[in-house]
């Protein structure tokens, strides 16, 4: 057992210094990616052979999920068809620790042909790849983590962390949002904590007016069935609310007084375009099971803690 743990904190202890060599390696090469980025009109297009493939994929979806535009072209069969992916206006960034890789080398020829700009990540000084590259970077010489120099660890993991940073350098540069995150990330639990109010809100409220009569306010609160009503002024603003509690305290003489004389003044409301991860908080914060979107002081919508739940905020 202890045998296993030495290992395994060898292994992250090499890849944490891999990381440590690729952070103060970064200079103006770094700069100049992120320039032929941010002025293409069209897509990064990331390739890249067996494990650099696999690091190649998952720097296209980051790209791709955090404002930049990015697919993953797979080298092979970029041979046999997939080039025409690869257009006027893209960036192309092929990975390959070697620099070497034959499968890459249509790919790397049709960027050169069409005057494709052409990001180059390898860890061999001088090898083809780099030197036919717009942009070379190159990943600094570290041990791999296997020992053997043969297994894809730490040359994997630069990479990776290569293309992160890319990815948020942009993502910073735009100004992306977690607003902008949510539109590609709709499902999941991700999705789920950064939905809206106003996504999960019910516009058909139990409202009535500041002078109605206890029986309709009782009415209201039987039909719409969030075990509450607002109460609003002439002017339609939110004024009140109505809960199991104020029925409790007022059930001397209830039907005999008006939706004002037994309301709880200034509720606390929530904005429709606040996250609904927000609003969740604050419900279970203050024990209660509803709140309503206001906007301009007006009741926009109501929000019930089961709807928070339904969509996986917890």
């Amino acid at each position: 057992m202890d045998a296993y743990l030495a290992t395994a904190r060898r292994v992250v202890r090499t890849e944490a210094e891999a990381l440590t060599l690729l952070e103060h390696s970064l200079g103006q090469p770094f700069v100049d990616a992120m320039r032929l980025i941010l002025d293409a009109t069209g897509r990064v297009v990331v390739s890249g052979m067996g494990k650099s493939g696999h690091v190649g994929r998952k720097i296209a979806a980051t790209l791709a999920s955090t404002g930049t535009p990015a697919q993953f072209v797979h080298p092979a069969e970029a041979s046999h068809g997939d080039l025409g992916m690869v257009t006027a206006g893209d960036v192309a960034m092929v990975l390959s620790n070697s620099g070497e890789t034959p499968e890459i080398a249509d790919i790397v020829a049709h960027t050169r042909r069409f005057s494709i700009p052409l990001i180059g990540i390898a860890g061999r000084e001088g090898s083809t790849l780099l030197r036919q590259a717009d942009v070379a970077l190159l990943l600094p010489p570290a041990p791999e983590a296997c020992g053997t120099g043969i297994v894809p660890t730490s040359s994997t993991t630069m990479t990776l962390a290569l293309g992160d940073a890319l990815a948020v350098a942009l993502m910073e540069h735009r100004k992306f949002t977690p607003e902008h995150f949510r539109t590609f990330h709709p499902g999941g639990k991700l999705g789920a904590r950064l939905a809206k109010v106003g996504d999960l809100m019910h516009a058909d409220m139990p409202l009535v007016d500041r002078d109605a009569p206890m029986a309709d306010a009782l009415l209201t609160i039987s039909a719409k069935g969030f075990g509450v009503t607002g109460v609003t002024d002439a002017d339609g603003r939110l004024v009140g609310i109505i809960t199991d509690g104020d029925l409790r305290r007022h059930m001397d003489g209830l039907l005999d007084r008006s939706a004002a004389e037994v309301m709880t003044r200034d509720p606390r409301t929530i904005a429709p375009d606040a996250l609904a991860e927000t609003a969740l908080a604050q419900m279970q914060d203050r024990k209660i099971t509803c709140l309503f979107a206001v906007r301009d002081e007006r009741p926009a919508g109501i929000l019930h803690i089961h709807d928070c739940l339904r969509a996986g905020i917890v």
